[in-house]
Order: C-alpha cells, then structure tokens, then sequence
C-alpha cells in the first residue's frame, strides 16, 4: 500500500511552504518535548506567504508553532509549542521549538526550601511565573530536607526537579502535572513483528540477564555524604545525584529507578511508520506470532519521529513491562 506524505506547519501567522526535515523528539526522561525544523538552503528567502523576505524578519522566538503531519491529505498534531531559537549554520536554515515548558522560562527569585515537599516547590516556581494561570496535579511524595533555588527560571527548577527525582512533568491544558515515573499512561498502540515494525534493535532478557545496581548520592545534613543502593553488583552500576532529599525518598527513588531497569522482556527500540499513533506514556502491546512467549506490554519511554525526503518513520523507546 502507498501513501503519500502530508504536512502543515505554522510559525506564528506563516505558514511554511517548503520543508527539508522535520524531527520531533518526545520522551518522559526529559522535561520538554523538541522540533527541528530544517528549511531548504536555497529557501532561506522564498518561503510562501511570509512575502519572500528573510524569514528572520518575520517570525522570532517565542511565536508559536504547530506541526501537523500525516498521509494522504488526513493530518495529526504532532508537535505544538514555540520558537526558542533560530540557527543559519551549514547553509540550512533550522527552526528550533519547545513545547508548552517554553512558557515557564521566566525567573524566579532566589528562595532556600527546608522540609519541603516537590509540591511546595512547584507551587512557589507557579507562583512566581504571574502570568500564568496554572494548577498543579502532583501525586510525587518526594520530600526535599534543603532546596535551594539560585538565579534560576522556573524551567531550571523543574528541570533539577525532574533530573533528580524521575518524575514525569509536563504541561497539559493549564495544569502542570508531576508524577512519578511510569505511572500514568495514556494510551495503546498494537506492535507487530510481522505487520507493523519495519526494524527493530529489540532484545528480549530475563530478570537474571540484568545485573544493575543503582546508587543515590546525596549529601545529609551535617554535610556528609549519603550513598543509598539498591540491586546487585556485578553489573551495570547506574549513579543519581539526589541533592537535598530525605532518606526516605532517596531509598524509594532507588527502589524505582531498580525496578525500571530489572524485568523480563524486550529493551530497545521499534521503528514504524506514522501510523499507528503513540506518545511517550503509551502502553504498547509488542507481539510476535512465532515467539508468542514473549509478547507483552511495555511503557513507551520515548518516541522520536522523522519526516523527510526518505520518508515518515517513529522510532520507538520501550520501558518496563507493564502487562
């Protein structure tokens, strides 16, 4: 079956009319979702309905964009988010964009938490942002002994958040939503080896095939430094910096970070086409018809999509088995 490729996008009130690459890279490990956007080099100045000037001189950071991508005319959302910055290296002209976390790249003044929850510390970053209007959904009980926030916006402080404690933050709909990693899910997508996956980097192990340990560093309140392990040496040694956290969230943070590297099941990655749809967040159910043993359902981590002249692909990132 054939398909021909489509897509639209917008860069504040221009719509682009010519498209050398596009990729965009979603992943509940990081804290934004990106988009490269990559114009013909011969195009730098002749880009439909923006008048033919340079297109430095008509969309600037922070304007809006929207990435619509498909087949046959029928096309998704893909992408929406803002200009961060512009780059004219190498004779191309690429657009890159940020989602909705773009908005919270605004200081904030300096503040030192003690005995304070994540909760507490979003709400302050929140609070100081003015304008904007966001709730927050947290359901992460991690508790911090000392935070201390130092010529930093809020995105910085989400982001040490999000580095130290796993948490899967993000923005949807006016609501800043924080919680712990792996948990929420928000779709299924069907995989099959057979149908649906053009290649494939999976490798299917056991829990005994996967020796980790895990290994929280931080430092108490005496100043001393604290190491809290989970898992088995032998193996892969995998390290975390935990700044500030009590003993107790160090240990579940351990804990966690365990069981998202030791499972029975695939590691890895699939890559398809546009469709089906999926998200990282999405459970996906992987089967193969002749290993039936070993079809499951796994967490999307990340997915990286490309649309270019060879085509529209998703890459794929699988987590832990969820079923």
């Amino acid at each position: 079956m054939y398909y021909k490729m489509s897509w639209q996008i917008t860069v504040g009130r221009y719509l682009l009319a010519m498209l050398d690459s596009c990729e965009i890279h979603k992943s509940v490990d990081l804290l934004a979702d990106t988009c490269t956007i990559t114009l013909p080099g011969y195009a730098h100045n002749e880009v439909s309905k923006i008048d033919k000037v340079r297109v430095e001189e008509k969309i600037k950071r922070g304007d809006k964009v929207i990435v619509m991508l498909g087949y046959d005319g029928k096309l998704l959302k893909e992408f929406e988010g803002y200009l961060l910055n512009i780059n004219t290296d190498d004779g191309n002209m690429t657009l890159n964009c940020e989602d909705d976390l773009f908005l919270l790249r605004k200081p904030v003044a300096n503040k030192q938490f003690k005995n304070s929850s994540v909760k507490a510390i979003a709400q302050y970053i929140v609070d100081q942002t003015g304008t904007m209007k966001l709730t927050i959904n947290c359901t992460l009980t991690v508790d911090y002994d000392k935070f201390v926030i130092s010529m930093a916006t809020a995105y910085d402080v989400l982001k040490k958040l999000q580095e130290e404690t796993s948490a899967n933050i993000y923005l949807l709909n006016g609501t800043l939503h924080i919680h712990p990693p792996y948990i929420k899910i928000f779709g299924l997508v069907r995989y099959s080896f057979q149908r649906n996956i053009e290649q494939s980097s999976l490798k299917y192990k056991t829990k005994e095939d996967r020796k980790v340990q895990i290994v929280i560093e931080g430092v108490g309140r005496d100043g001393k430094k604290i190491e809290i392990t989970s898992g088995t040496t032998g193996g892969d040694r995998i390290t975390k910096k935990a700044s500030g956290q009590s003993l107790s969230a160090m240990k579940a943070l351990a804990d966690a970070e365990y069981l998202k590297n030791v499972f029975d099941g695939y590691e890895g990655d699939i890559t398809t086409w546009l469709i089906p749809y999926v998200e990282p967040a999405y459970s996906a159910e992987v089967n193969d018809e002749d290993f039936k043993e070993k079809n499951g359902r796994y967490y999307v981590k990340s997915v990286t999509t490309t649309f270019d002249s060879s085509g529209a692909a998703r890459k794929v990132q699988l987590g832990i088995k969820t079923g």
